[in-house]
């Protein structure tokens, strides 16, 4: 068990990274991400107290976890790299004399 959460907390820090960036940009995009965050640490929390008083295991819901985690990072990696760092940055224009 002790494995799995250290491997959680891993890739829990991958996916605040790539939140932090998206977060940062700002945006429609920003806000709904900030949304899904909160919404889903809480169904998250409520599913893991459920397996609990159900009697499940710490390793059955840290594997559930480390699956959701996993699916963020997937989604959060691909609206990251589609983007090149030319277009991302804006560089101000000269303006002519």
């Amino acid at each position: 068990m002790v494995n799995s959460l250290m491997l959680l907390a891993v890739e829990a820090n991958r996916v605040i990274a790539l939140r932090m960036m998206k977060l940062m940009r700002g945006g429609g995009s920003a806000r709904r991400e900030a949304k899904l965050m909160v919404s889903e640490k809480m169904h998250a929390a409520f599913e893991a107290t459920a397996s609990l008083m159900a009697g499940a295991s710490g390793d059955e819901i840290i594997h559930r976890y480390r699956r959701r985690v996993a699916a963020n990072a997937k989604r959060l990696s691909k609206l990251n790299s589609g983007r090149s760092r030319n277009s991302a940055v804006k560089r101000p224009r000269r303006r002519r004399k």
